[in-house]
């Protein structure tokens, strides 16, 4: 398909011809950048990260993309094009690319306002995705000991990705630092060398500092083993600016200990949710690096780790009918609210977001800015 824009377009011609162009298109295969005479889409930009940041023992690079069925097979043929190429320019012996879809079991059965269940106009029960908290299952199915997450929309061009770099690799050394401690004190807790009371006092305060989990009386040394080894993440956060989103907050448990945790705005009673929202002084931006072994190398399993009281209830429409969703607890705030957490500030120039179309025209996708990097 050719779209033929007036010879002095405007903003809103170019906006007409993206949409008629792309309209149907995945964020991950619209192009993003130009280069001089080349394109690159987002997946491209996330294949150029990966290679600059997230290169495993033995010079590999293993990523994954969740996608669509229906643009699965559009997906690995823009791969199987690209891996070869970027394997060639960054000198790397293996890159390895895996895809999975979000898995239809997860679905959820939506309702009408009277919550009655909403049926299709072949009346047929209506089954929808049920958000992000639905990949937990595609996550536990990666092998690895580090896991870098990112939205794929959230990519920097070749001249501005510095940042992304450096502050990835932070976080990484940050969480690594951090999961040596945990497994050396688990180990003395194992050994049973040290005297009981001095080694409660270490963990009591590593866990209160370190973890940021205010725990509200001493534990036994089983209990805070149990604390100790769970999946760890480090979540780079950035100075909230307005933008939709959670951010990371204070949260209190069933057993009145608190920790912190990502919140989306979902979670937050309506009544106090925009003062609350407003007053945050930190956005998370999905930006976050994950251990998923324990002190043996053995994989957790991430579905223990999931607060299920976290799901929640969206408003959604389907062929002009209001209808009431089902969300299950989401993949960075419910499905990870047993992990280990800290928050990292970065600056904010790791994250530029194309939610909409006009954000491909701010500064950091602007195709002149490009090509004079």
């Amino acid at each position: 398909m050719q779209t033929v824009l007036p010879k002095n377009p405007t903003e809103i011609d170019i906006i007409k011809g993206i949409i008629t162009l792309y309209g149907n298109t995945p964020k991950g295969l619209i192009p993003f950048h130009k280069y001089g005479n080349d394109i690159a889409t987002a997946l491209e930009e996330h294949l150029k990260e990966g290679a600059q940041y997230a290169v495993s023992f033995g010079n590999t690079v293993n990523i994954h993309f969740t996608v669509s069925p229906e643009h699965r097979k559009d997906f690995e043929s823009l791969l199987n094009k690209l891996v070869p190429i970027y394997k060639a320019e960054f000198h790397l012996k293996e890159y390895n690319f895996t895809i999975s879809e979000q898995d239809k079991s997860t679905d959820t059965i939506a309702v009408n306002k009277d919550f009655t269940p909403f049926r299709n106009s072949d009346g047929s029960l209506l089954f929808r995705a049920a958000g992000h908290g639905a990949l937990t299952k595609n996550f536990n199915e990666i092998d690895a000991d580090l896991v870098f997450i990112k939205n794929i929309d959230n990519v920097q061009p070749d001249n501005l990705r510095n940042d992304t770099i450096k502050y990835n690799k932070m976080l990484a050394g940050k969480l690594v630092h951090v999961q040596k401690q945990i497994f050396n004190l688990i180990r003395q807790i194992d050994s049973g060398r040290l005297n009981v009371e001095l080694l409660t006092k270490i963990l009591h305060d590593f866990i209160n500092n370190e973890l940021s989990i205010k725990l509200q009386e001493k534990l036994s040394l089983s209990e805070y083993r149990k604390i100790l080894n769970r999946p760890i993440r480090v979540c780079g956060v950035v100075k909230n600016t307005g933008a939709p989103g959670g951010g990371p907050f204070w949260v209190r448990d069933s057993n009145g200990n608190i920790s912190l945790q990502i919140v989306e705005s979902s979670q937050i009673n309506p009544e106090f949710r925009e003062n609350i929202m407003s007053k945050s002084e930190y956005f998370n931006p999905v930006f976050m690096v994950c251990g998923i072994r324990d002190l043996n190398g053995n994989k957790f399993d991430l579905t223990q780790y999931v607060d299920e009281n976290t799901g929640f209830i969206s408003q959604k429409s389907k062929d002009g009918k209001d209808l009431l969703a089902m969300e299950l607890p989401g993949l960075w705030n419910g499905a990870m609210a047993k992990y280990n957490t800290m928050f990292v500030e970065v600056p904010k120039s790791i994250f530029s977001p194309a939610k909409t179309i006009f954000d491909l025209l701010k500064q950091e996708h602007n195709n002149k800015m490009i090509q004079k990097g």
